[in-house]
């Protein structure tokens, strides 16, 4: 609760004198002893920086998102939201990115930390690898490795078996002579197999698992990354044996799952030729694409994307010399896939062999690809032939001559698959519903138009009639959308309670959404000025208790002067960026802007980005003018406008608990509250220079 000193501290009477030479300091040395360590990292701070100086923001993103040249920045779609418009930047002299859109923001090493969901050591390590730079840490502890997350471990198994299939292909004899040797039969080329990471997996019973104990991985990362089951008993048994495998690695090159595919010998009569690793911490089937990481730079490249079905098929088309080609595998397309995809390209071509279920396949998935701003085309390959068979069949110049002439738009393509032979009247109404249905989705009206005029035309229907079809499917997905929201507002407005009058004091009674705005916006120009301006002196020859003097910058004025009425920000990110502001200028370094942009804490560099690549104005530009007297007035002046705001919430949160207090003692206790509280706030206004209405 705000006490009646606050009307002093609004004057500065007691801590400053009109020519600012005198401040309360007793908190002086408060932060002196911070030890503020890179949480969880090994790695010595020379070898971060030799990793940070190497890196190229853009360099790093464009492994992830497709990105052109706009100006002095690179712009693309944003990875962090569904984002149809560019509205993501990357700012190479800064070596920052921003979407404008969502508001994600940092660099690079929060890139891949947000991207990938990776600590921050990992991201350092991830970085080091991709430049070339040696990492030296020390070995783990015992404590420390029971401590790492259960994503890391799973990914280190990963890692360790695809290793382990791997040496088992070459270097075993039953690798050579059952796994090899399948994979020649296939056609499969030595370059390839190492390119997809290909192995075997021992048809001995407990090898691998026997290997996996020897070299320290425990039991529970062995099941949880779906290497192993676990039977009733609680004895573990190996999901892969005897199979060929497919490892699993996603956009950042981490294995993320396994697929294993019976040989040949074995698969008579028996349904499930392919087992996959189950869900895990890592890795949902319907959020992966296989060959994602080896097809994402030929697919920025070719502005394209070829989506086939299984594995072989994507291993296949690489041989061919097509790259840009990923399989879902088997399973029907989901948004996170289509999502994952539209980061590199909005162009796909569903490339599926000619029987029904590849023509059911390619039917699918269609409106949802639409519906994410796909542009599609569908190639069938003929003779029921599927992507490796007719590869196995034809050279690779055949290959890729007949995908480049024999793709077709997906309104022709469904146009003839719906429309084919059929002559009676109701089922030829049904077809043309599904495909004005398929138009409908498209979030484009001008490609929603000319899809509806290229029907019309094809299928000798006026385009009028086609169009108020399709404008009533629109209307009715928009009201089933909003009687779907009604549902979930009424819903969530049932659970909700009478309000209960708080018995917490004001001081941390949270205020109005308004005011919440107001004092988080207030925090966001009260950090920029710290990170912009903290270093710089605005006081000097301060008086401290002990008689010494010393200058005062502005990250301490701020801190001070909080700290010294009870006060601190309530955004814990913008409370953590102030303290770490004044350790450091205590410590004597100064340079704050470059170190809380490349914070090792996500929500800081985060923050210090944002700050960093938007011009808030206090009042005046403070890019115009920036000397010492201007900043400490500024400063000054931000912090009265920040208590105006708290003092506005309890000012409202006082009111509120007169209207539902019915304790006359209570009423008038609250009444004095309110008139102490309204004569800072008219204190507060008159030192800001403003009028307010009483």
């Amino acid at each position: 609760m705000l006490s009646a000193r606050l009307i002093v501290i609004l004057t500065y009477g007691r801590r400053y004198s009109r020519s600012g030479k005198k401040i309360k300091k007793a908190f002086y040395f408060a932060f002196r002893s911070l030890n503020r360590t890179f949480a969880n990292s090994m790695i010595d701070r020379p070898t971060i920086d030799r990793i940070m100086d190497a890196t190229n923001i853009v360099d790093v993103v464009s492994e992830f998102v497709s990105l052109r040249k706009s100006g002095t920045s690179y712009k693309g779609l944003c990875p962090f939201h569904d984002d149809r418009t560019p509205s993501f930047s990357v700012s190479p002299s800064r070596g920052v990115y921003k979407c404008f859109s969502c508001g994600k923001a940092g660099n690079a090493v929060n890139f891949i930390m947000e991207h990938e969901q990776m600590t921050y050591p990992d991201a350092l390590k991830w970085l080091a690898r991709k430049y070339g730079i040696e990492v030296k840490e020390r070995e783990l502890s015992d404590e420390e490795r029971e401590q790492e997350n259960e994503r890391e471990s799973i990914f280190i198994v990963n890692e360790w078996a695809a290793t382990y299939f791997q040496d088992v292909l070459y270097d075993d004899p039953d690798g050579q002579a059952i796994g090899m040797a399948y994979f020649r039969s296939r056609g499969f080329r030595d370059d390839i197999i190492r390119k997809f990471r290909l192995g075997y997996a021992p048809a001995k019973r407990d090898m691998m698992l026997g290997v996996a104990r020897k070299k320290g991985y425990k039991d529970t990362f062995l099941v949880k990354s779906g290497l192993c089951g676990q039977r009733e008993n609680g004895t573990l048994y190996e999901r892969f044996s005897g199979r060929v495998m497919f490892p699993w690695i996603g956009v950042s090159g981490k294995v993320t799952a396994f697929g294993g595919r019976l040989l040949d010998s074995r698969t008579k009569g028996v349904n499930q030729k392919y087992v996959n690793s189950p869900d895990s911490s890592v890795y949902h089937k319907d959020h992966e694409l296989y060959g994602i990481y080896q097809a994402k730079k030929a697919i920025s490249k070719e502005d394209c994307v070829y989506m086939v079905e299984g594995y072989t098929d994507v291993i296949a088309m690489h041989q061919c010399g097509i790259e840009n080609v990923v399989a879902n595998s088997g399973t029907a397309l989901s948004t996170y896939q289509i999502k994952l995809l539209r980061r590199f390209t909005p162009n796909i071509v569903l490339l599926y062999d000619g029987d029904e279920a590849g023509i059911h396949a390619a039917m699918r998935g269609t409106d949802m690809l639409l519906a994410e701003g796909m542009n599609i085309k569908v190639l069938l390959l003929p003779d029921n032939d599927d992507p490796d068979s007719f590869a196995r069949k034809h050279t690779a110049t055949e290959f890729r001559e007949y995908i480049t002439t024999h793709q077709t738009d997906f309104m022709e393509f469904k146009t003839n698959v719906l429309l084919r032979g059929v002559d009676d009247p109701i089922e030829r109404s049904k077809a043309i519903t599904s495909i004005v249905k398929s138009i409908s989705v498209i979030d484009d009206q001008i490609v929603r138009a000319t899809y509806i005029k290229e029907c019309a035309q094809r299928i000798g229907i006026a385009e009028q009639t086609l169009i108020n079809e399709m404008n009533k499917l629109i209307r009715g997905e928009r009201e089933q959308k909003a009687r779907q929201d009604e549902r979930e507002a009424n819903r969530l407005l049932a659970q909700n309670t009478t309000p209960q009058v708080s018995n917490t004091p004001p001081a941390t009674v949270i205020g109005t959404s308004r005011h919440d705005q107001q004092t988080a916006k207030l925090e966001r120009y009260i950090i920029q000025l710290v990170v912009k301006h903290g270093a710089e002196v605005i006081l000097h020859d301060v008086e401290n208790d002990d008689g010494t003097t010393s200058n005062l910058t502005v990250a301490e004025f701020i801190y001070y002067d909080l700290h010294d009425d009870g006060l601190r920000l309530n955004d814990p990110t913008c409370n953590a960026i102030l303290e770490e502001a004044v350790s450091r200028i205590q410590a004597g370094n100064t340079q704050l802007a470059e170190h809380f942009m490349h914070h090792h804490d996500l929500k800081v560099s985060s923050l210090a980005a944002v700050l960093g690549t938007e011009e808030y104005q206090l009042t005046d530009s403070l890019k115009l003018k920036e000397d010492e007297e201007y900043l400490k007035n500024q400063t000054i002046r931000l912090l009265l406008e920040y208590r105006m705001v708290i003092v506005r919430t309890q000012l409202d949160e006082y009111k509120r608990q007169l209207a539902v207090s019915t304790d006359d003692e209570e009423k008038t206790r609250i009444l004095g509250d309110i008139t102490s509280l309204t004569a800072m706030r008219t204190e507060i206004a008159k030192r800001l220079g403003n009028s307010i209405i009483i």
